[in-house]
């Protein structure tokens, strides 16, 4: 049974909208609904129900990497959402042993869980332009656990990746059309080129780039997620929802050349 160690992360669940990520530590804990003695929880298992100085039942849980991304990370810049992250692992297979270089690190949430997939043996190389950026990502992604297998730079990517022979390119910047011939370059032949962009015209340009160097299986996807309030006879879409946050493009590196 696993149970709270000191200095771990936890994640106090008090109902569907209220959690709280906290460290396991000798401090007390104050929230609305009464204070909790974090030092009581170390040694106990996760999944424990327990009360505080007012009765509010809060579980005690092991936070998921989206919990520390979302709770944790210090956000200057807007950050690729779990539901195009998702999308971005199962159309690219990106996986254990991967190489993946990432171009606009900004807070470093894509960043994460590009680490976490590609863990024991793979390594994801984020490239930024912006020193502050980059700076906050690092201390960002310090927090995960994962920096082992993370390479960070400060460089430009329209002016080329270090490394060859890369599993997957994924952009998350202004203008991706200009690093298409880059990504080209650094990826092995069937390498999987990604690119997120908030715009239709991006994607346009994008997709007429990634033509032009003979990329194939060329796709363009948007995710949009629905949560419901599920209550017997009151069942219902959620009055709010995460809608347009981007479009996702997908393409495979083919050869230029044919053999034969």
């Amino acid at each position: 049974m696993e149970t709270v160690r000191k200095g771990d992360y936890i994640l106090l669940y008090l109902d569907s909208k209220r959690s709280f990520l906290v460290k396991a530590t000798d401090r007390v804990f104050h929230t609305h609904r009464g204070y909790l003695r974090l030092k009581e929880l170390i040694g106990k298992p996760y999944g424990l129900r327990v009360k505080s100085s007012l009765g509010a039942e809060f579980t005690v849980l092991k936070p998921t990497l989206k919990d520390l991304v979302l709770k944790r990370f210090r956000r200057i810049t807007q950050i690729i959402y779990p539901k195009d992250v998702g999308l971005i692992l199962t159309y690219t297979g990106i996986g254990p042993g991967f190489r993946v270089a990432e171009a606009g690190v900004g807070s470093g949430a894509l960043t994460a869980f590009l680490a976490y997939y590609v863990r024991p043996d793979g390594r994801v190389y984020g490239y930024e332009v912006r020193q502050d950026f980059l700076k906050n990502a690092r201390r960002n992604l310090a927090k995960t656990g994962l920096m082992d297998f993370i390479e960070l730079k400060l460089k430009d990517v329209r002016e080329g990746f270090d490394e060859s022979e890369l599993d997957a390119v994924v952009l998350d910047l202004p203008t991706p059309w200009e690093v298409v011939p880059r990504a080209y370059e650094a990826l092995k032949n069937s390498g999987v080129f990604v690119s997120f962009s908030p715009t239709i015209n991006q994607v346009e340009k994008t997709v007429e780039a990634l033509r032009r160097w003979g990329f194939v299986s060329v796709e363009t996807v948007e995710c949009l997620v629905r949560n419901f309030k599920v209550k017997t006879g009151e069942t219902r879409p959620e009055t709010v929802m995460i809608g347009h946050t981007g479009y996702l493009v997908f393409a495979r590196k083919s050869m230029l050349e044919l053999e034969v």
